[in-house]
């Protein structure tokens, strides 16, 4: 395969001079727009301006990822009360590699401000939307289908992670005695289930205001057919448990579906921050730490709930 060249200032410049006009907020007079990247050392989704990111595919998957969610978002759009960015541009930066230039939607992220109660009530149209969006037509799309995860083998794997934790002293092993084996059979996915879900909600994809509203959401690429609970874990992840909890329940959501959420999100971070600690995984120690925190805030749910067997959820 043939190494996908590494966009540059330079790259990046000639590229949107070509699709926006300069103007003084992009730097007129001084050879090209303000360009530089969103993230330190990521090289593939850069602010131009203040009003637009440009956001370009590494590589050919993440192309056909990136094309798609252009149609995505604009089916998306209609159901979800929150802001979804709009492209003003897109096509290729290299041979087959994608690139949408998006207009920038105002506010913070979830790892900046908290989310109030009010935007939390705007989690929860998020959640109803996407499971009102027709799952024909993001499969026409060619959004996939994914199996639901097994929480069992992610609790075993997540039981031996934390005693590596505690032994770093980064955590109390014996909390993740509170999901028992029988426990996580009875938050199995339940058949018939399946809706679109975002599948990556994290703290920089949630925008939020200094208000707490939640204004939009952002990077729709890894969108998929599948469990509900996955964008709750991710929402336990991004603002907090009792929040999450509190807005898929909003949303017309049962207790299995928010504890199984929760719970994924739980072992999810404990396993993350180990494989950091132990070198196997990139990503910042601080932020690592505060989404585990977050996804272990205490939840009245999950002392209170029983389930029937016959039990039902939506």
């Amino acid at each position: 395969m043939t190494q996908a060249p590494t966009p540059t200032a330079d790259t990046v410049r000639r590229l949107v001079r070509s699709l926006i006009k300069e103007s003084s907020e992009n730097g007129a007079g001084t050879g090209g727009p303000d360009v530089r990247p969103v993230r330190e050392g990521s090289g593939h989704t850069w602010w131009i301006g203040t009003r637009h990111v440009l956001r370009l595919a590494p590589d050919r998957d993440a192309a056909v990822r990136r094309r798609r969610e252009l149609r995505l978002r604009d089916l998306v759009r209609p159901h979800v009360p929150v802001a979804v960015p709009t492209s003003v541009a897109h096509g290729d930066w290299a041979p087959g590699l994608a690139y949408t230039l998006d207009t920038a939607l105002p506010g913070g992220t979830a790892d900046e401000h908290d989310v109030s109660a009010v935007g939390e009530a705007d989690l929860a149209g998020l959640l109803s939307g996407l499971r009102a969006v027709p799952l024909r037509q993001s499969e026409t799309l060619g959004v996939p289908r994914t199996a639901p995860r097994s929480l069992e083998a992610l609790r075993r794997m997540a039981v031996h992670a934390a005693e590596r934790l505690a032994a770093a002293d980064e955590f109390d092993a014996a909390r993740m005695h509170q999901l028992t084996a029988p426990g996580a059979a009875q938050l199995a996915a339940q058949p018939g289930t399946a809706v679109l879900t975002h599948h990556g909600l994290t703290g920089e994809h949630v925008v939020v205001s200094a208000d707490g509203r939640v204004r939009g959401i952002l990077d729709w690429t890894q969108a998929a057919l599948g469990d509900p609970a996955e964008d709750i874990a991710g929402l336990a992840v991004a603002v907090g448990s009792p929040a999450a909890v509190r807005a898929a329940t909003l949303a017309g959501y049962g207790a299995r579906p928010c504890l199984r959420g929760l719970w994924l999100a739980r072992c999810d971070t404990v396993i993350r921050l180990t494989d950091r600690l132990e070198g196997r995984a990139p990503g910042s120690l601080p932020l690592l730490r505060t989404q585990l925190r977050r996804a272990w805030e205490p939840i009245l749910l999950e002392r209170v709930t029983e389930f029937k067997d016959d039990e039902t959820e939506p």
